[in-house]
């Protein structure tokens, strides 16, 4: 079987993981949940197999264009890490293992609930995206040893800020005890806008022929629906989003009652959420910002050169620094720091996707 085939096998089980999680958060069922984190091993392991087929696929590939490569050297730059499409499945692949690992740690399974979304979604925005799955040449630029060790532990960084998000997101819903809370307004806000932009880049994908996909963000980006040239089209649109985000509003503080009957208690999510950003944080200080700067000393002769990517990495750095110093040295708790941890995750994506799909730069090949 083809890696292709084995990452559909990973993505379906983790769309069955996300069904299951919901119906154990719902039925409370020992044996439900038991088959969600089974359903996600699953996942796992195809996926997986996957990558170590790819990565065979890719070495093939670069010995085949560079055949006097040496075989530590092949095996670095035939990673594959190396265009968006890879990059997501990476990402997908550390989130789900850093899960994983603590769901048999703390033995919470609810966390599975909003944890595999993230999984979901990002598998799903391969498809609706226009991204290419083949194998490619690497350009130039991404000719060096670098490859592996920076993506690999920035990716690392970014999964489990990601955990950190599911853990931050469940605590927020759990302290709230009024739908008018200010915190609770801006988790129904931040997770309807996601959910809302990737439902409306999937009609963009519907609407456009097979040639057109292919520079979908570029080219397409929501002009089926917000960036529509018919006024009747935006505004439906609007008020659809604005209906959708009322019913997330509303629907979304019964999850309280449904974690609380789990035995779920916010230390253990606050703890959860605090690890994973101190695990996640010298990863990526490490990965993202060191070993770039000195990735990009060698590939265009600067450290630094405020390139839109290295703009926005800097900035979530910052916010996740923030998190760490007001924890340790400010003594802040509870929504404060729950709160920076989902705007941290927010200026993660737009680091990763919003920069490498919609602004120019150094690392435009990310796009691909």
């Amino acid at each position: 079987m083809s890696s292709s085939a084995f990452f559909n096998i990973s993505a379906g089980a983790y769309i069955a993981a996300l069904v299951i999680y919901v119906i154990y958060l719902v039925t409370r069922n020992k044996t439900v949940g038991v088959s969600a984190t089974t359903m996600t091993i699953f996942g796992f392991v195809s996926q997986t197999i996957a990558f170590l087929i790819r990565w065979s696929n890719s070495y093939t590939f670069w010995m085949t264009s560079n055949p006097s490569s040496g075989l530590v050297e092949a095996l670095l730059r035939a990673a594959p890490l190396r265009n968006l499409y890879e990059s997501l499945i990476f990402f997908v692949w550390s989130l789900i293992m850093i899960h994983l690992i603590i769901e048999f740690k703390y033995k919470i399974r609810s966390l599975g609930a909003f944890v595999t979304p993230i999984a979901a979604l990002a598998l799903l925005f391969i498809d609706i995206s226009g991204t290419s799955k083949e194998i490619q040449p690497l350009i130039p630029a991404l000719q060096s040893n670098w490859l592996l060790f920076h993506v690999l532990l920035a990716f690392l960084g970014y999964a489990a800020f990601g955990v950190s998000f599911g853990a931050a997101a469940a605590y927020i819903v759990m302290v709230t005890e009024s739908r008018k809370e200010k915190t609770y307004i801006f988790w129904s806000l931040i997770i309807g806008i996601f959910i809302i932009v990737l439902v409306a880049m999937g009609i963009d994908f519907m609407s456009l022929s097979a040639d057109e996909r292919k520079n979908l963000i570029q080219s397409h980006f929501l002009k089926s629906t917000f960036r529509s040239e018919s006024g009747g089209v935006v505004a439906a649109s609007v008020v659809i989003s604005i209906a959708f985000l009322f019913a997330l509003w509303q629907m979304g503080f019964g999850l309280k009652k449904v974690l609380a009957s789990l035995s779920v208690t916010t230390t253990m999510l606050e703890e959860i959420e605090y690890k994973s950003i101190a695990i996640g944080f010298p990863l990526f200080t490490l990965g993202g910002l060191l070993m770039g700067a000195i990735w990009a000393n060698s590939a265009w002769g600067k450290y630094w050169s405020w390139d839109p990517k290295e703009t926005w990495s800097l900035i979530t750095w910052f916010v996740y620094a923030l998190y760490l110093h007001a924890r340790f040295i400010g003594g802040w708790r509870g929504k404060r720091v729950a709160i920076l941890s989902v705007i941290g995750f927010v200026a993660v994506i737009f680091t990763y996707l919003g920069v490498n799909l919609v602004l120019s730069g150094l690392h435009a090949y990310g796009s691909g």
